[in-house]
């Protein structure tokens, strides 16, 4: 299973998901979230909204792993790892933060703010610097872990049933799984599924982060303050980007509604600035790379 993964992993490191693909056809993860969009709008209503939830997303579920698993018994790991091939993300997040990295070390505030909000939800209209520094690398840590070792992850264990169930898993909390008064009990099921299937990659990615980093301050720090989170496993690879990078991550910022005032990360450091996201964006790539390193071992194994 560990070919899937990495023919997934060099097919996207080569090309991501080109544009004009995307235009004609869409992506899977959209695609997802078409039947997820539909499932809440006529299930999330009445009584019983927690069983409501578990079932839409055990039919998303399903929607994704059963062809998966006719696909990859009639085509075979090589050819499987080519349809897993969208379902990993580790070009078009380095692509969305040098987007942000690039505006920012030119001093243009507008066009940072504008590139930001792309892939984080919190306000960021009125962020400085270094809130925007800080919300693009949080954004990069984390994500590389759901975004891209998670779903390797799963591949290298069962292969494309596997990554194509996470990949659903993963849509459905991001859509769904959040704590508002519209999805507290719907998305209930979906949110604990979701952690459960990023428990381990997680951990996995803040020893990769680590390991290109060459840091022991980014261990100690992932030891130290992953649990202050307010995730389970979104703090282990922010964490230990803090200490690879010897700044602060995460602390104080604003929604729509709200500020939530979160726990700082490697608190005692100082602020990033555009320069971090630029060594952050160096540690994730060479994290990347050690990870396909460990699936070509495991390949040919």
């Amino acid at each position: 299973m560990a070919v899937t993964a990495l023919i997934a992993l060099l097919i996207d490191a080569c090309i991501g998901w080109p544009d004009r693909i995307h235009a004609r056809i869409g992506h899977p993860v959209t695609w997802l979230g078409r039947l997820i969009g539909a499932l809440d709008r006529r299930w999330n209503r009445g009584r019983a909204r927690v069983l409501r939830g578990a079932l839409a997303s055990l039919v998303v579920i399903g929607a994704a792993l059963l062809p998966a698993l006719v696909l990859q018994s009639a085509l075979g790991p090589w050819l499987a790892g080519v349809l897993a091939w969208p379902l990993v993300a580790a070009r078009s997040l380095d692509d969305h933060l040098r987007a942000v990295r690039r505006p920012l070390a030119a001093g243009d505030l507008p066009a940072a703010r504008a590139a930001t909000a792309m892939i984080v939800g919190r306000d960021v209209s009125r962020a400085d610097e270094p809130a925007l520094s800080r919300a693009a690398i949080e954004s990069l840590a984390e994500n590389a872990s759901d975004g891209v070792i998670a779903p390797l992850f799963w591949a290298a264990l069962l292969g494309l049933p596997g990554i194509a169930a996470y990949k659903a898993i993963n849509t459905l909390d991001s859509m769904i799984g959040h704590r508002t008064p519209r999805h507290a009990e719907f998305g209930r099921f979906a949110a604990r599924l979701d952690d459960a299937a990023n428990w381990l990659p997680a951990r996995l990615t803040a020893l990769l982060i680590a390991a290109a980093a060459l840091s022991r301050p980014a261990l100690r720090c992932a030891l130290r303050d992953a649990r202050a989170h307010r995730s389970p496993n979104a703090g282990w690879p922010e964490a230990s980007m803090a200490g690879a990078l010897g700044v602060r991550l995460s602390g104080p910022r604003v929604y729509a509604d709200r500020v939530a005032q979160e726990p700082w990360l490697n608190g005692a450091a100082p602020d990033p600035d555009a320069a971090g996201i630029g060594a952050a964006l160096a540690i994730y790539r060479r994290a990347v790379a050690l990870g396909g390193l460990v699936l070509a071992a495991l390949a040919l194994a």
